[in-house]
């Protein structure tokens, strides 16, 4: 399972902890919080857990042959051509049927799921314009373009949602 965007690593723990059997490999392009993660792996003695990854979602991915890959509040957080760039590295990393999980906020329909949401979004745009709550429709357009199949949407507890999709051909 590949975890992109680990930052501190506190998922990355949290998930190898529950899923024992499961190998995972976190990533994120700053050597900063690789330290973090490789600390907090170090700490909770994990051994299910790879060293981390220097990746940036929007360059050239060095990975292949994963089962899963999950992304957990990148997208609000981070320039537009994350998106495709997520996509993109996500399908060629992947095994044939394997999974994308994107978790995090989401608009729907072009319009905020709630109060929160809304003002949430604002002060992302105030610390920079090109962040804010991403489009449902326009995440799935996307992945549909880089051959995944939505299989479920979840919601998610302080209105986030659970996209999974599935890699339909390679």
């Amino acid at each position: 399972m590949l975890e992109i965007a680990s930052g501190t690593g506190q998922h990355v723990v949290h998930f190898a902890e529950a899923l024992p059997g499961v190998t995972w490999l976190p990533s994120d392009p700053d050597p900063r919080q690789r330290a973090s993660i490789a600390a907090r792996v170090a700490q909770a003695g994990l051994e299910n857990v790879e060293p981390p990854l220097d990746l940036d979602v929007r360059a050239v991915w060095k990975v292949h042959e994963v089962n899963a890959v999950i992304v957990a509040n990148l997208l609000h957080v981070s320039e537009p051509d994350t998106l495709p760039g997520l996509c993109e590295g996500a399908a060629g990393a992947l095994c044939a049927g394997g999974l994308l999980e994107i978790y995090g906020p989401f608009k729907r329909g072009g319009g905020h799921t709630s109060p929160g949401n809304r003002a949430f979004d604002a002060s992302l745009r105030a610390q920079n314009p090109a962040w804010g709550i991403r489009d449902l429709e326009t995440v799935l357009t996307a992945a549909v373009a880089h051959d995944f199949v939505v299989r479920r949407i979840v919601d998610m507890p302080a209105n986030n949602l659970s996209l999974l999709l599935e890699l339909h051909n390679q």
